[in-house]
């Protein structure tokens, strides 16, 4: 005896839809683990990824009153498909371009704080040169210039420009707002900028200068 899943032609093209984005689903999670093993390349991946996506945005819309809800979905079928979830409803496309896109963001990021650390080692040398050698006028430029110099996360912890800046603005708490640096300590501390803006510039990767 035939048992019908259907009872009309409306029905039958809904489970259809539905065998369809059960496939799909399941698709993309192979797919994602396939990329994460390195098992194909990632333009093979980049190329299938994209046609899956685009079906199953043309086929969720289709099925939008159907199914609201396509992680309960997979849960009614226990799929048990979290990449393609993440990959499908989530994030919307493949995982190499949202590679490009946060290596991209990342790259002008770091090209910003260096642009900024460069002012601020530039604004700090010339204040001494121009005689500001008050604490209230010296302790903001350096804070200014360390808190730089820490966003930059290719710097390591002990750059020798966080260590110096650091032991100043130590030095420089321990003293009046109104107290001046005398001609040794600010000459010390123009020389401490400039080796620490060499150092600097030695250890930026070429892709940021």
């Amino acid at each position: 005896m035939e048992v019908k899943l259907w009872n009309d032609k409306r029905e039958r093209e809904m489970y259809e839809n539905f065998a369809e984005l059960y496939a799909i689903i399941k698709a993309t999670e192979k797919l994602e683990k396939a990329y994460v093993r390195d098992i194909i390349s990632s333009s093979e991946y980049e190329t299938e990824c994209q046609k899956l996506i685009a079906h199953f945005k043309t086929l969720a819309f289709t099925l939008k009153d159907t199914v609201p809800s396509i992680e309960r979905f997979a849960d009614t079928y226990k799929m048990d498909c979290p990449a393609a979830i993440n990959r499908l409803v989530t994030s919307g496309v493949p995982a190499t371009i949202e590679h490009r896109a946060a290596a991209a963001t990342s790259a002008t990021n770091s090209a910003a704080i260096v642009a900024e650390c460069v002012q601020n080692f530039i604004t700090a040398m010339d204040s001494l040169k121009l005689n500001m050698v008050a604490v209230d006028q010296v302790h903001p430029l350096l804070s200014d210039l360390s808190a730089s110099l820490n966003k930059l996360g290719i710097l390591p912890p002990d750059f020798e420009g966080k260590m110096k800046m650091k032991e100043w603005i130590s030095r420089l708490s321990k003293m009046g707002a109104a107290d001046e640096l005398t001609e040794q300590q600010a000459r010390q501390l123009h020389f401490d900028l400039e080796s620490s803006y060499n150092s600097f510039m030695a250890a930026l990767p070429s892709a940021c200068t």
